[in-house]
């Protein structure tokens, strides 16, 4: 899978998810952050599919941002929407983190 489809996807899980905790429970943090860090992989993904630069360095700045905010949470209260959070910044963080190291 090229890394455009994977920031694409992990953009539309992270604002989709954003989306329903807003219509769960009425969070305006979560639509928030789930709106800003899918428009992060979202922009990372089309700068990546346009052969722009900066693509996988926002794709990665999405996934650290994801991972600063779910991870501690994750650890703490151990409930599944942080823990499911946390995985998909990890696997975000190793996919372009990966591509990025390629690139020095």
């Amino acid at each position: 899978m090229s890394l455009e489809t994977i920031a694409y996807v992990l953009g539309a899980l992270t604002a989709g998810g954003g989306t329903m905790g807003f219509v769960r429970t009425g969070s305006i943090p979560s639509i928030a952050a789930g709106l800003t860090v899918g428009l992060l992989y979202g922009l990372g993904g089309y700068r990546l599919q346009s052969r722009q630069s900066y693509g996988v360095e926002l794709a990665l700045l999405a996934s650290v941002v994801l991972g600063g905010s779910s991870i501690p949470r994750a650890i703490r209260l151990g409930k599944p929407v942080p823990i499911v959070l946390s995985l998909v910044s990890v696997f975000g963080l190793l996919t372009f983190g990966n591509a990025f190291r390629k690139t020095l």
